[in-house]
């Protein structure tokens, strides 16, 4: 025996789909009329300009390898000895400038100001990476250093990097040991 189907069946008018479509295509499409037609809203800018020097290729990226850091070393000396790195310039017109100086940026170390903290992906812990001059002069992390002068041709900055031990690490005695590394980028401002 057949049944009637609960299921209604809508048989549309195919002019009625049509028309949706036409409905849709202009509610989309005026909107984007109205922004076209409007005023400009893309305004770009930047300057074109000299550097005095050119960065020596190569010297844009530096990696320092510390090697083995003694965990006893910080606690007798709350850091390591300075391990050295330069930044070399090269084709320095002292026309376009005759000073440089250098900013390390970098998230800070709470517990050591100044110098870069280690990434959150390290094994140690309770130890940060801090800068200086050859004179062991400090330059600290997100400030620029002094001014040097430079000399026509190439010149090179001579700078050192060091391990240092957190205070409260090296009083309580809980550095933990483990690899290590950090990640800053450093800028040079010309005058």
């Amino acid at each position: 025996m057949k049944g009637k189907s609960d299921k209604h069946q809508h048989s549309e008018h195919p002019r009625s789909r049509v028309a949706a479509l036409l409905l849709a295509q202009a509610l989309i499409a005026a909107p984007l009329l109205t922004l076209a037609a409007g005023d400009k809203n893309v305004h770009l800018y930047g300057a074109l300009v000299a550097e005095p020097c050119v960065v020596q290729p190569g010297d844009e990226e530096i990696n320092l390898d510390f090697g083995s850091v003694i965990d006893k070393d910080l606690y007798l000396n709350t850091r390591t000895l300075g391990q050295s790195f330069e930044i070399h310039l090269k084709e320095c017109d002292l026309t376009l400038g005759k000073t440089v100086s250098v900013t390390f940026t970098g998230t800070e170390n709470r517990a050591l100001p100044g110098l870069l903290t280690i990434d959150g992906s390290s094994k140690a812990v309770g130890i940060a990476i801090g800068l200086e001059t050859w004179s062991a002069k400090p330059i600290p992390f997100n400030k620029a250093s002094d001014k040097l002068l430079l000399q026509e041709g190439g010149n090179i900055i001579a700078l050192k990097a060091y391990v240092q031990g957190e205070p409260d690490a090296i009083r309580n005695r809980s550095i933990a040991r483990g690899t290590f590394s950090a990640v800053a980028t450093f800028n040079l401002e010309y005058e």
